[in-house]
């Protein structure tokens, strides 16, 4: 199966359940919020004591201070919902909210597991509230986009085109596209600024190991990580080169699910998920490598995303087993290539999904602050999300953008020379928080951990890691 098997499914959201449910309207019609299907399970919601130490790490309870913004209201309303009570506006507004950035799951001192409720919730809303057209609208543009890499390459030359006419510029300046279509004004102030083309050239199949092979691993190239950063996936392949390891780049891959399943999409994530399981599988490797935390967090889960399929749930619990991100397979393996130095000051952003979902935080530190010369920077309040979220800051800018702005203002407090985070999304958010913050002026020099240790390996200096100029050759 490929990627584009799942186009169908694409425009379900909003207007009926992937698994043969039929959409209901959210207001008083009498029906219980959740249908039999995997609901949010009883005995998780009441794990939670209602404590409140999830409180200050929650984004939206810190914006707005509301307790049905919080995880524990969040919470209160699925135990609402388990007891038969409709799925109102009010209700899925509260869910629609959430960020799912984990930092609850970090903070809860009971292990309550509100990233499976959260994500069993999410596909309830989808099969149960029917939301306003325009935001149907928005939706069904975002996932027949955003999960297949084809489309979003196609989107390079047009928006390369736009970035170096002076439209861009032009345009927001002007400040008109906000006022009429603020979705359309939040997508286009994320758009990444495109470097040259010949950093779009499709990677080889296989990079081998320079010297002894220490490892085979698969290489996930992703969807927005590969269109619109391929040299990111250019650096993590070298690396892992580099430090002994041959590279097996799957053609086919496709979208591994983390935006369909994060947002509810069970079936069209399932769709996605099994062609990548299927892709590593015939690879035959020791580990299959990631490079942006969302993607990582749910392929580590896809075991859980077919607990209900005998057939599959297996496959995907061996091959969720596999995935690691790139800075736990190097910090596994140990460096044996040499680092050249890299006098600078590094803030570290941690990216939701690789702290608070992988719970990995010491490893890319330990990346970092291995090459000579790096400084390490912490930001305060790491524990509050940047407001990326996924495809969140498109479909919630409003609480987005204040949280994008609130990690802006942190960052820069660090006083550091560069911003290095594992995560394409929260590359664009922090960017373009960084663009309102000093309008009309170059924007913080921001790059992925792995850039960063792929200069020091090749003896590029400080300056191949400037903004629009991160280090593809």
């Amino acid at each position: 199966m490929t990627t584009d098997s799942v186009t169908g499914m694409a425009g379900t959201a909003g207007t009926g359940g992937t698994d043969g449910t039929a959409a209901i309207d959210g207001i008083d019609n009498g029906r219980p919020a959740f249908d039999g299907h995997r609901p949010p399970d009883a005995a998780l919601v009441g794990d939670c004591v209602h404590c409140g130490f999830c409180l200050p790490t929650c984004p939206t309870y810190v914006l707005w201070g509301e307790e049905m913004d919080s995880p524990r209201g969040r919470i209160y309303l699925m135990g609402q919902g388990l007891e038969g009570e409709p799925m109102t506006d009010a209700m899925a507004g509260h869910f629609d909210a959430c960020l799912g950035c984990m930092a609850c799951v970090t903070a809860c001192p009971s292990g309550v597991q509100y990233d499976k409720l959260i994500e069993a919730t999410r596909a309830q809303v989808e099969r149960h509230h029917r939301r306003p057209a325009r935001e149907r609208l928005l939706r069904t543009a975002i996932f027949a986009t955003f999960p297949y890499p084809r489309r979003l390459r196609l989107l390079r030359g047009p928006l390369r085109a736009y970035q170096r006419s002076g439209g861009q510029a032009l345009l927001r300046r002007s400040g008109l596209l906000r006022r009429l279509a603020p979705a359309l004004a939040a997508m286009e102030s994320l758009a990444p600024t495109l470097g040259p083309r010949a950093d779009a050239r499709p990677l080889p199949e296989r990079v081998a190991a320079r010297g002894p092979r220490r490892a085979t691993v698969g290489l996930l190239t992703g969807c927005v990580q590969g269109a619109f950063f391929p040299g990111v996936n250019a650096a993590t392949a070298r690396v892992l080169a580099m430090e002994g390891c041959d590279v097996v780049i799957p053609r086919n891959q496709g979208c591994c699910g983390a935006l369909s399943v994060h947002n509810g999409r069970e079936q069209e994530a399932k769709a996605f998920a099994r062609t990548v399981i299927e892709t590593f599988e015939a690879a035959d490797v020791d580990h299959v490598v990631v490079n942006a935390a969302g993607c990582g967090s749910s392929m580590k889960e896809y075991g859980e995303l077919f607990s209900d399929e005998p057939a599959m749930a297996g496959r995907a619990a061996a091959l969720a087993d596999k995935v690691r991100d790139i800075s736990e397979v190097l910090v596994e393996l140990g460096p044996v290539a040499e680092r050249h130095p890299l006098p600078m000051r590094v803030a570290y952003h941690d990216a939701c999904h690789l702290a608070h979902a992988q719970g990995v935080r010491t490893q890319p530190r330990l990346l970092l602050t291995d090459i000579p010369g790096v400084e390490l920077a912490e930001i305060a309040e790491s524990e509050i999300c940047c407001g990326s979220a996924g495809v969140y800051n498109l479909l919630n800018a409003e609480a987005a953008e204040p949280l994008g702005d609130r990690k802006a203002e942190n960052i820069a407090a660090t006083g550091a020379d560069l911003l290095v985070t594992a995560n394409p999304g929260c590359l664009m958010q922090v960017a373009a928080a960084f663009s309102r913050r000093n309008p009309g002026q170059s924007p913080m020099p921001m790059a992925h951990t792995i850039e960063v240790l792929d200069a020091s390996l090749r003896g590029h200096p400080v300056t191949s890691l400037a903004p629009g100029s991160l280090p593809t050759k």
